[in-house]
């Protein structure tokens, strides 16, 4: 029997992003602006589907094929013909609406595989129109794909590197040497992973790796070929050439709506950077972002977050075009004012923090477009370490997506109290703003890191600072090329948003924050409480997101919840219990609760100490302390107090499926931008629409340029260099 966390649920939570009245607001030029934006990041969004598993382009391609010949509603008679219930035909449009949310047959949010709740999906695809119109190009798509996508081997269980799970960042035949390696090569090159894969080969003994940089050209690079420790690189131009060219050509067309000289040289920055596969240019591009304050319509792209790296390196793709929110800005932008007196007051000494603190514009944005595997609250970008501690960064809160991701219903509340259930329900959401804008504004945008550049100079001065831990000198730092992802890799990213989630439980403690977000008083107690009481629920719903197999953690906020739920615990005094019991069904229940009266005393000494420990092992380089530190917190054991094993699997018998979204598209009616969106419902149905619409002009093309991408990345790897080709 599959275990039913491997199935996307028919009851599947699906919310429509409402953007309507925002985009109508906008100007003629804006609206055009908006559109190439989102055109733009639509098409890039595509590139998830290689970054995510080899089969997942086959599946999406072979669900559109049908769909754009049979929409839902009509496909429901095929699928009667074909001997589903209606129950099975609900469960054929989650799981496509699921892979469309996702761009891949892998869950954005925990890495967790999942596959078709129905035996008859090829009954289904034998009796659709795309079949009989076309039998021989259907069966080669499903013979392609069909046994991915429902194996749940224990590699293909979960996305992960070598044995651990299936990744097509690197080749099938990488591991962690390989990773590591690679890393080193590129520091020596000074060049970022952010845009690249790896493929390895080997040819008489000699490993041959091969690094594929994201570009619309597909030229080699000046200097392609080098030696590195017994090893062969080559560098190449165009992976995913053709969908970075389309990215680029409705970059282009935006740039003819721009608002101002700041966003056009942004989009020829980014321009430059999908077609020659430049970092560089990208981070040039967010200069310009940065600089461009307050615009009317916010948008980022390119490849940024590295969550889904197993080796934490490597961005994945993701766009997003949204329209302020001007009554929430407000009160962000209120906090960004206050940002330089709240910053003393975090947990450790001057000398660790920025040299100065760069006021970033901090938004709310109501989202039209975000094309990639997920949609999250909040972004504080851009991510390389050099822009942002030096020339600063943006934060963005998305408001639509708070909206309606974080309603609860009382009866779907898990492992709390029932005294506690009311006031979760009615002070969760703005508890979560307010640790939303504390988490990305004062989490990820504050503390400094101690670097030597390679001219030899130190940004801080290496015979005064010493490290609070211990007071000693600082004896070490990072060097040259060096950053915070290639040092901290595989713990980076969620080692980071533990950080900023510390931050924002330490600094909801004040009153002046709470006064910001219009909380005082009681009220103001009230957000505290389910504030804190949310994180360690978050903890203990983390353990869903633990693969005890491999001992590794899927998803890097949650395993960062958990680690700050083990702190809460350890501080004792009885702030947190964690109880079995047994639930009103007779199955196996968990309780969490949370002391409010010592919020202020033990946990907010227990989170102070911690919070420190983070920065100093992040500021000083120190990787192997700050290992020691994370990987013990984030154990999963059936050992001590509390038997944590025991408590996943309660957990798992009780979770409930993620949200998914549908969003609007936009189109060109005459001279004029139009949004597509109150015929998308909110159902599986609707989402499935959205994507039917989604390519109008080239959908065809699309899909023939995804199959032969993702043959490409299973075709043969290039010989190896001779010596006199060598760099």
């Amino acid at each position: 029997m599959v275990d039913s966390q491997y199935y996307l649920p028919n009851d599947i939570g699906i919310s429509a992003l409402d953007c309507g009245e925002a985009f109508r607001l906008l100007s003629p030029k804006e609206q055009l602006y908006a559109h190439y934006l989102s055109r733009a990041a639509w098409y890039g969004g595509l590139v998830v589907l290689l970054q995510t598993s080899p089969e997942s382009p086959t599946i999406y391609v072979l669900l559109q094929k049908i769909f754009r010949k049979q929409p839902p509603a009509q496909l429901e008679a095929v699928a009667t013909a074909a001997g589903l219930s209606s129950e099975e035909y609900q469960a054929f449009l989650v799981y496509a609406a699921g892979l469309y949310a996702n761009m891949g047959n892998y869950k954005s949010f925990g890495d967790t595989k999942f596959i078709p709740n129905l035996p008859k999906f090829k009954a289904l695809v034998w009796e659709s129109q795309a079949y009989k119109e076309n039998p021989g190009e259907i069966e080669t798509l499903w013979n392609s794909c069909s046994h991915f996508l429902y194996s749940l081997e224990d590699k293909q269980k979960q996305l992960g590197l070598g044995n651990k799970g299936i990744t097509t960042y690197f080749s099938g035949n990488c591991c962690l040497e390989d990773a590591e390696l690679a890393q080193k090569f590129l520091d020596s090159k000074n060049l970022s992973a952010y845009n690249t894969r790896l493929f390895k080969k080997e040819s008489d003994g000699k490993r041959c790796y091969e690094v594929r940089l994201a570009a619309a050209v597909k030229k080699e690079t000046p200097c392609s070929m080098f030696e590195f420790e017994d090893a062969s690189f080559s560098v190449q131009r165009g992976d995913y050439a053709f969908l970075m060219e389309k990215v680029s050509q409705n970059l282009e067309k935006a740039k003819a709506y721009a608002a101002n000289e700041n966003q056009a040289k942004m989009l020829e920055e980014y321009i430059r950077s999908f077609t020659y596969g430049s970092v560089d240019a990208h981070k040039e591009g967010s200069r310009f972002w940065i600089k461009d304050k307050g615009p009317i319509v916010e948008s980022y792209i390119g490849f940024i977050e590295s969550y889904r790296d197993p080796f934490g390196s490597r961005g994945e793709f993701e766009g997003f075009v949204a329209v302020v929110n001007k009554a929430m800005s407000a009160r962000f932008a209120q906090l960004v004012s206050s940002a330089e007196v709240l910053l003393p007051e975090l947990p450790w000494p001057t000398a660790f923090e920025k040299d100065r603190f760069l006021k970033p514009d901090f938004t709310s944005l109501d989202v039209l477009t975000f094309a990639g595997s997920g949609i999250p609250a909040g972004i504080n970008i851009p991510n390389y370490d050099d822009i942002r501690q030096t020339e600063g960064f943006k934060n963005v809160s998305l408001g639509n997506v708070l909206a309606v991701a974080y309603a609860t219903q009382k009866e779907k509340l898990t492992f709390l109290d029932e005294k506690d259930k009311d006031l979760y329900i009615k002070w969760k959401g703005p508890s979560f703003e307010v640790q939303v804008g504390l988490h990305e504004l004062l989490g990820h945008g504050s503390g400094k890191l101690f670097v030597q550049d390679d001219k030899g100079k130190f940004n801080f001065d290496q015979a005064e600072v010493r490290n609070p831990e211990t007071g000693e000198l600082i004896s070490s730092w990072y060097k040259g090329s060096e950053t915070w992802d290639s040092k901290f890799s595989t713990i980076a990213s969620s080692y980071e948003e533990c950080r900023a989630e510390c931050v924002g439980l330490y600094l909801c403690l004040n009153k002046q924050v709470l006064s910001i977000f219009g909380h005082e008083g009681e009220e103001a107690e009230e957000v505290i409480y389910v504030n804190w009481l949310n994180m360690v629920r978050a903890g203990l719903l983390g353990l869903e997101f633990y693969t005890p197999e491999s001992k590794s953690w899927r998803q890097a906020h949650m395993q960062a919840r958990f680690v700050i739920l083990r702190v809460l615990l350890e501080a004792g005094e009885g702030l947190v219990t964690l109880s079995e019991i047994t639930g009103a069904d007779g199955r196996p229940d968990a309780l969490i609760t949370l002391d409010r009266s010592k919020i202020h005393t033990v946990g907010k000494s227990a989170i102070q100490k911690f919070l420190c420990k983070l920065q100093v092992h992040k500021s000083t380089a120190d990787v192997e302390g700050g290992r020691a530190l994370y990987e013990g917190y984030s154990a999963v054991t059936s050992d001590g107090s509390h038997n944590f094993l025991q408590f996943r699997e309660t957990v798992l018998l009780r979770k409930e499926a993620r949200k998914m979204f549908v969003q609007a598209n936009t189109q060109i009616k005459g001279e004029l931008s139009q949004l597509l969106s109150s015929e998308y419902e909110s159902s599986a149905a609707g989402l499935v629409q959205s994507f039917i619409q989604r390519f109008p002009e080239d959908a065809e093309e699309v899909e023939a340029q995804l199959l032969e991408l993702a043959s490409r990345d299973m075709g043969p790897r290039p010989t190896p260099p001779t010596q006199m080709e060598m760099c």
